[in-house]
C-alpha cells in the first residue's frame, strides 16, 4: 500500500510544559473521537454572559435613556431568575448615571462582575481635558468613538479618568475592559496600573459597522502581542499577559462566507437580536449542543448577551431562548458559567501562553451537509470546510508579533478601522462572487484533475495539544489523516488509489493575492507593507496558471512550518 504525506510543523517549543517536536506527525486516532453527537469530555466548555451598557442611542429617537435603562433592569431579572453569573460593561456615560450606579451596586457580588465598555463619549473626552470631535455625544466612528482615534498620551488620561471614576463609584478598579476593538498601548497600560485581568473584542468581521478584524485567533481566547492586541504573541516576553476573549459566538460554518463576493459580511452570530442565529430557537439548541459535543481541545469557549442599544423589545425572544437552554446544560455539569474576569484568571492560571485549541461541528442546521473544523495556536490558525463530499481549506492566516498595529504609536483618522494578521489562505476576501478560493484536495485521473470525495470526517483532541482529523474517501477510496498542532500540519494519506493526490490554491480573477514570488520552495507574500515567506523542506510549489497554484509532494511528501 501506499502511503504519501504532507506535513507542516515546526521546531521544538515548550508550551505549559508540553515539549511538542517538530518531527513527522503521524495521525493517529485517540481514545476521544467525535463524530457526529460524540461528546468531548475533557476540556472545559466556559459561556460568558457579558452586556454592555450606553446611557445614549443617538441613531433611533424613540430610543430614550429610559428604555436603555430599562432594557438592562429586565437583563438583570432574567439573568436572577436562571440563577446565571455574568458581566456588565459600563461605558463612561452609563457610569455617571446615577440610576445605573445603583442598581448595579444593588447586585450580589458573587453572581454579577462590573467592568469598563471601553468606547469613547462625549464626557469622558472633556472631563479628560479635550474637545470632543463627535457628531452626537456618543459616537460609533472609529476615529471619534474608540481609543484608536487619540494619542497615545490621551488614551492613558481617558484610562486615568475613567478609573478614577469608576474606584470613586465603586470602590474597586474594573478586573474586566471590553470593547469591538481595542489598542495594545492601552491594553497594556490599563494591565500595568490599573491591574486588568481580561478583555474582549469583537469576532471576526469585515466592513460591519466599519469596523474590520480579519485573520485573528478564531473564537476562544488568547495573549495578544505588545505592538498589536489584535495578533496573537509568540513568546511570554512579548505578549501582554491580560487574556482578550473574542465575542459574539460567530456560527463556524455560516459566518466565514456570509457576503462571499461583496465587501461586507452580514452577521451569524450568538447575538440574541438576530433571527437567524441567537433569536432563533433551532439555530440555538444547534450551535450550544456542538459547543458541548465538537473536539476543543484544551477548552471551549463562547460569549452572549448584549449591549443595551438593540432594547429590550428586540432581543426579548432571544434571551428567553439561550438562558434556559444555558441554564439547562449548567445543571447538566456540561458547562461553566463564569464571568469575563473569571474567565481571564482561570486563563492565565492555566497558560503561560497561548494555547491551541478547536472549534468542531460536523452537522449543518440548514441541511446543506457543511461541516467545520477550525484551530488555532499562537502561530497560526487554520479552517476546513466540507462541503458536497468535498474538502478544502478555507482560511490559513499566520502570526507575528513584530508586526506593529497601525494605531500602536498613532492615532486613526479613518472612520473605519482595520485590523489583520498574515493571510496564507483567505477564502473570503480572494474570493469572488463567482469563484470561490482556497486550498482544496484534488488528485489526476487519466490526465484529468478531479475533486477527492469522502464522507463524515472523525475529530479527535484525545492527545494534549494535537487535534486529529481522519477522513474517509470514495473517490478514490482510501483515507486521508490530517493532524494540526501549535507549529503546523500534517497530512498523511492511505489507500493506492489516492497517490497522485495534491493540494490546488485557487482563487478569483484579479482579486490582487499578496503572494508576490511563486518559487520552487518559497511562496513569497506582501500584505499591507509587511513581507513574509512560506517555506518548504520537502515538495514543490509549481503556478499551474495566473490563479492557480499546486503543492506537489517531492519523496512523497510535503513539509512546511507555520511557525514564523
Amino acid at each position: 500500500m501506499l502511503n504519501t504525506t504532507i506535513v507542516m510543523t515546526g521546531k521544538l517549543v515548550v508550551i505549559t510544559g508540553l515539549v511538542l517536536c517538530s518531527v513527522l506527525i503521524s495521525c493517529q486516532g485517540g481514545d476521544r473521537s467525535q463524530s457526529a453527537g460524540d461528546p468531548a469530555k475533557e476540556s472545559p466548555r466556559i459561556v460568558n454572559i457579558v452586556n454592555f451598557i450606553r446611557q445614549c442611542e443617538p441613531r433611533i429617537d424613540w430610543i430614550t435613556p429610559e428604555v436603555l435603562y430599562q432594557t438592562v433592569v429586565s437583563q438583570v431579572e432574567l439573568m436572577k431568575f436562571y440563577h446565571l453569573k455574568g458581566t456588565f460593561l459600563l461605558q463612561y456615560d452609563a457610569l455617571i448615571d446615577t440610576r445605573y450606579q445603583d442598581l448595579l451596586k444593588s447586585l450580589p457580588a458573587d453572581q454579577f462582575e462590573i467592568g469598563a465598555w471601553w468606547e469613547i463619549p462625549q464626557p469622558l473626552v472633556e472631563e479628560s481635558g479635550y474637545t470632543w470631535r463627535g457628531r452626537y455625544p456618543w459616537d460609533w466612528e472609529a476615529h471619534v468613538g474608540f481609543a484608536t482615534g487619540y494619542t497615545p498620551e490621551e488614551r492613558e488620561k481617558l484610562t486615568d479618568t475613567y478609573m478614577d471614576r469608576f474606584k470613586d463609584i465603586f470602590g474597586y478598579y474594573p478586573k474586566s475592559v471590553g470593547s469591538w476593538f481595542i489598542d495594545a498601548h492601552t491594553l497594556n497600560y490599563m494591565y500595568e496600573k490599573y491591574g486588568i485581568e481580561a478583555s474582549c473584542n469583537c469576532k471576526d468581521q469585515i466592513g460591519t459597522d466599519g469596523y474590520t478584524m480579519w485573520g485573528g485567533y478564531w473564537n476562544q481566547g488568547y495573549y495578544p502581542s505588545k505592538m498589536n492586541a489584535y495578533m496573537p504573541a509568540q513568546h511570554a516576553e512579548n505578549q501582554i499577559p491580560v487574556p482578550i476573549f473574542r465575542m459574539l459566538g460567530s456560527d463556524p460554518i455560516h459566518q466565514y462566507d456570509k457576503g462571499l463576493g461583496g465587501s461586507v459580511q452580514g452577521v451569524v452570530s450568538l447575538e440574541p437580536v438576530y433571527k437567524g442565529g441567537g433569536g432563533n430557537e433551532e439555530w440555538c439548541q444547534w450551535y450550544y449542543s456542538a459547543f458541548v459535543d465538537g473536539a476543543a481541545m484544551a477548552y471551549g469557549y463562547t460569549q452572549t448577551g448584549q449591549e443595551n442599544s438593540f432594547t429590550w423589545k428586540r432581543m426579548e425572544s432571544g434571551f428567553k431562548i439561550q438562558l434556559p437552554i444555558i441554564a439547562k446544560l449548567l445543571k447538566e455539569k456540561k458547562i461553566e458559567v463564569k464571568t469575563l474576569g473569571e474567565t481571564g484568571q482561570w486563563f492565565t492560571k492555566n497558560f503561560k501562553l497561548t494555547p491551541p485549541t478547536s472549534v468542531t461541528v460536523l452537522n449543518d442546521h440548514t441541511g446543506q451537509d457543511l461541516k467545520t473544523v477550525w484551530f488555532n495556536s499562537r502561530f497560526y490558525r487554520a479552517n476546513l470546510l466540507w462541503e458536497k463530499g468535498t474538502l478544502r481549506f478555507r482560511d490559513i492566516h499566520v502570526f507575528d508579533e513584530t508586526v506593529q498595529s497601525d494605531y500602536l504609536t498613532q492615532k486613526g483618522t479613518s472612520t473605519e478601522c482595520d485590523y489583520y494578521t498574515l493571510p496564507v489562505v483567505d477564502g473570503f476576501q480572494w474570493s469572488s462572487a463567482g469563484t470561490i478560493a482556497g486550498l482544496r484536495f484534488k488528485y489526476t485521473v487519466n490526465d484529468s484533475v478531479v475533486d477527492i470525495i469522502g464522507t463524515d470526517p472523525v475529530v479527535s483532541d484525545q492527545k494534549e495539544g494535537v487535534l486529529n482529523i481522519s477522513w474517509p474517501t470514495t473517490r478514490p477510496k482510501g483515507t486521508i489523516n490530517l493532524s494540526f498542532d501549535e507549529n503546523g500540519l500534517s497530512i498523511s494519506t492511505r489507500g493506492r488509489s489516492l497517490k497522485n493526490w495534491f493540494l490546488e490554491l485557487t482563487t478569483a480573477p484579479g482579486i490582487g493575492v499578496p503572494i508576490t514570488t511563486v518559487g520552487n520552495k518559497t511562496l513569497d507574500y506582501n500584505y499591507k507593507g509587511h513581507p513574509y515567506t512560506v517555506k518548504l523542506v520537502d515538495g514543490t510549489f509549481l503556478r499551474k496558471s495566473p490563479d492557480a497554484i499546486w503543492f506537489s509532494p517531492a519523496r512523497a511528501r510535503i513539509r512546511m512550518n507555520l511557525n514564523r
